[in-house]
This record gives C-alpha cells, structure tokens and sequence, in this order.
C-alpha cells in the first residue's frame, strides 16, 4: 500500500524530480514539474503529521534492513512539524519563484534553478526525517552543496564572495559534525539515533572520546544554525542571494539545524549529561542572549535591506537556543513554536523584499522612499510580517515571546525575562526605520515610479502574511504540537 511508503516517497519524490527540471530545459516547465513536486510534498507531510498525532511514532526500514544495520527513517510529532513548515515554505516560495526568477536570473540558468532548488529541499527533508546520523550528513551536504550553488546565482558579484565564505564556514561545520559522528560510532558501533541513545551508558559517556564527539558536534552544529558569534556567513549570503532564495534559505535552513541540535542534545546525548553533566546551557545561553542584542544593534545600522532582516535572523536564532538552553517543556515548546513562527513571518518579509527588488531593483533604504505610496500592498505586508516580528499581540511573534518569557519566569530568571521583552524596542526601531521611509518621506523627482508586483508575487507574500495572523489568533495548533514535541524530547510524554 502506498501509504505505508510514504516517508520514503517524502524524499525520493524531490530528489527525483530535480534531474527532471533539467531535461526539460525551458524554465516555464521546470517550473511547472517542480511546482507540483513540492505540492505533492506538501500533501505528504501533512499526512505524515495526522498519522503521527493519531497513531504515534512512525519507524520506516529502507529495504526492509532493520535498525540499526539499516538506514531507519523515524517520524514523531517534532520532525513531523519541521516537514511541515518545510514543504509549507516550499510550496509557497515556487509559486512565488516564477516572476521573481525571470527578473534577476537570464533565461539559461532558469532550469538549473529549478533543479537545485529540489536538491536543496531535498536535502533539509532528509536531514529532518531519517534517523541516521551519517544519512543526516550525507543530506546536509546535499542541502549545503545546493545551497551555495543557489545563492552564487545573485545578480550581485559579491554574491559569489558570499557563497564562498558560507562554503568555507559551512565545510567546517560539517567536518566538525562528521568527525563528531566518527568518534561516537567509534566507541558505539552505530550510527543509528535510537541505537545511539540507547548504548551511550554512563560509563560510555564519562570517556573522552565521547566528550570529544560532543564537543564537535555542539560547534559544528553551531556554524551550521549560525548561533552568535558563529554567524558570519549569514549576513552576506541573505544580503547577496537572489530574493527567492533568500526567502527560502532564511525560511527554512537554520530551522532545520536547530532541529538537529535539539535531535542530538536531548534525544541522542540526553539531558542528564548535556546539561546535568556538562552544562552545555551555560555556554548557549549567553551566547544567545549576547547575540540577540548584538544582532538587533546591528541591524539597526544596516542600509540594505536584505541585510538588516538578516542579522534579524541572527537575533531570532538566538530566541530559539534561549528556548533550548531553558530546559524545560515551556522552553522547547518555545523553542518548536518559534521555528515555525519565524519561518512563516521572516518568509514573508523576505518576499516583501523580493517585489521591492523586482520593481526597484534594489533592497536600500534610500531607494524605499514613498513606497507605501507607490506599491501600497506590498508595505502593507511589510507592516504585518514586521509587527510579528516585534511581538506585537494577535501575530505568532507575540505567542513566541509570551512562550520564552513564560518558561523563563518557570526558572526563576527574571532578568532573561526582562531582556527578552526589551530587546522587543530594538526590532521596533528597525522596522519602523522602513516604515518611515516608506510613508512619511516623500519619493525624489528622479526617481522612477513604482508600481505593484505581479499578482503572482502578492498572493504568496499575502498567503505567509496571513498565516502570521492566523497563527497568531489561533495558536492552539502550533502550539499544540510544539508542546507534545517538547514533553516527548524531555521525556514526560505519554
């Protein structure tokens, strides 16, 4: 029956249809058949999220080898949530691709953009549903290889600096990572998550050898998720990448890394020896709070655009690892709540940026003059997805917030409260820099007028602009499934 192959066709669907868009060649179809490959994804993973909060976890032996001789692909509320907000933003950004991509990429490449977008969905589904740690590499280089082919594509030259400098970054993460496996199947003899968790006993942990593979994997992780202040790549990579790319990237790359850490710290490691033993939240819950401010200042100062949202991204990771280091069910609730809150608001901005760009030709401040004028839907998007990102009240920025402030009262910690709450004011000022610019300061003569995008770019924009308002009226989903995640990593679930 097909169902039961599902979480194999999650992958092999994607991956297949990438070599697809090619041999078609004209950009129109390699469009089309990769519109409905993500679609068709789509469809699946909302099933896979029903049958797992229905029937429980689903184990999938590739080839019929059980675990852990074989490659097992596990499926269980948390990883189910991430191939939602994965396929979610897929599906959204392709059909938003079209207008943008023959804007600023020339007609030749237009199907290998196609085929290597695949790669790169591909790539973040793998790494969020299989069960292995050395199939998790082989995806995340997948998704990586594709991911810098992706942004090297940017109209921009210094966007092949910047894929450069995230490639360099990004190989060294994930050396880190695979040497951090090596050292555990070293002493383990599995690669399997499961099988992993189960054999590290404390006289396997009290080793060297595991504190080595822990202390890999904590860095090469870190690069990969881009947590302050190993976060370099970022700002250039959004800054430069073409508009879709960069919608999906921040939509969706770092959220899948946070995953993973979370997989491996409080799963595979488990909690008494990550925090327990090493303490690893003295180390992420500085850097987190340091950086969400570092991050919101220097956002402030920034003139592009593309950038300013970026180093907001660096801010918002940084929300997600205070969620993970508060170590408890309200922290990684927050934590799984905010991955997919920030995926939904930081897409839509970005798309925002994306119509600014192809009527403009540019994501500067100064060349945002008058535009609440001139393109009023699109600002108006701007405006929404940016009082989500604030926090504001009735956006799913607000349940984010409510959900960290909470879980940091549990612990006793005023001051992270407090500080999460102030570091609200600094998003409200660089937004609200956009906002100025955009209706209160007039268009220069020589400007050329602008008008709205095609409707083909405002539906899908609009469509992540009302998902952050849904979501954030009727949070009893996300939420939901967040906190059966959080109890089911801490181990306090049915």
């Amino acid at each position: 029956m097909i169902e039961s192959h599902l979480p194999i066709l999650q992958i092999v669907v994607p991956l297949m249809s990438a070599p697809v868009c090619i041999l078609l060649h004209r950009r129109a179809l390699a469009w089309g058949w990769a519109a409905l490959t993500c679609c068709l994804s789509l469809g699946i993973s909302i099933h896979l999220l029903r049958r797992v909060l229905d029937e429980g976890t689903i184990i999938y032996a590739l080839g019929s080898w059980s675990a852990p001789w074989g490659i097992e692909y596990r499926i269980d509320p948390v990883n189910a949530f991430i191939l939602l907000l994965v396929t979610t933003i897929g599906a959204v950004v392709i059909f938003y691709a079209p207008a943008s991509v023959a804007r600023e990429l020339p007609e030749v490449r237009g199907s290998l953009f196609y085929a290597t977008f695949l790669l790169c969905y591909t790539g973040l589904l793998g790494m969020a549903i299989t069960g292995d740690v050395f199939n998790l590499f082989v995806f995340l280089e997948i998704s990586s290889l594709s991911s810098y082919a992706l942004i090297s594509l940017g109209s921009n030259r210094r966007a092949l600096t910047a894929s450069y400098q995230y490639l360099v970054m990004g190989t060294v993460g994930a050396t880190f990572y695979v040497i951090g496996v090596g050292l555990l199947y070293m002493v383990t003899g599995t690669l399997n998550m499961a099988d992993l968790a189960a054999q590290l006993k404390p006289e396997i942990l009290a080793s060297r050898t595991v504190l080595t593979a822990f202390a890999f994997l904590s860095l090469g992780l870190s690069l990969k998720l881009a947590l302050f202040p190993l976060h370099l790549w970022l700002p250039n990579a959004y800054a430069y990448a073409p508009s879709v790319v960069t919608a999906f990237l921040a939509a969706t790359a770092t959220k899948v890394s946070v995953y993973v850490y979370i997989r491996f710290f409080y799963t595979i490691f488990g909690t008494g020896y990550t925090f327990d033993t090493l303490r690893l939240d003295c180390f992420i819950v500085p850097l987190a709070l340091v950086g969400i401010v570092v991050a919101s200042l220097a956002a402030i100062f920034q003139t592009d655009i593309k950038r300013m949202l970026a180093y907001s991204s660096v801010a918002q990771i940084g929300y997600m690892m205070l969620g993970i280091g508060l170590m408890s069910v309200t922290g990684l609730t927050a934590t799984l709540v905010h991955l997919f809150n920030h995926a939904l608001m930081k897409g839509a901005l970005f798309l925002v940026m994306g119509c600014v760009v192809y009527r403009m030709g540019s994501a500067n401040l100064t060349d945002m003059r008058g535009l609440g004028r001139q393109m009023p839907f699109t600002m108006a998007a701007f405006v929404l997805a940016g009082l989500s990102l604030i926090g504001v009240p009735l956006t799913v920025g607000f349940i984010s917030k409510w959900y960290l402030v909470l879980a940091a009262i549990e612990r006793g910690w005023w001051p992270v409260a407090v500080l999460v709450l102030l570091a609200s004011l600094l998003a409200v000022i660089y937004i609200w820099r956009v906002v100025e610019v955009a209706y209160f300061q007039k268009p220069a003569a020589e400007d050329v007028p602008a008008v709205e995008a095609p409707l083909s770019m405002l539906i899908p924009m609009w469509v992540l602009v009302g998902a952050t308002l849904y979501f954030g009226v009727s949070s009893s989903f996300t939420s939901g499934v967040a906190r059966r995640g959080a109890e089911l990593l801490m181990g306090v679930g049915p």
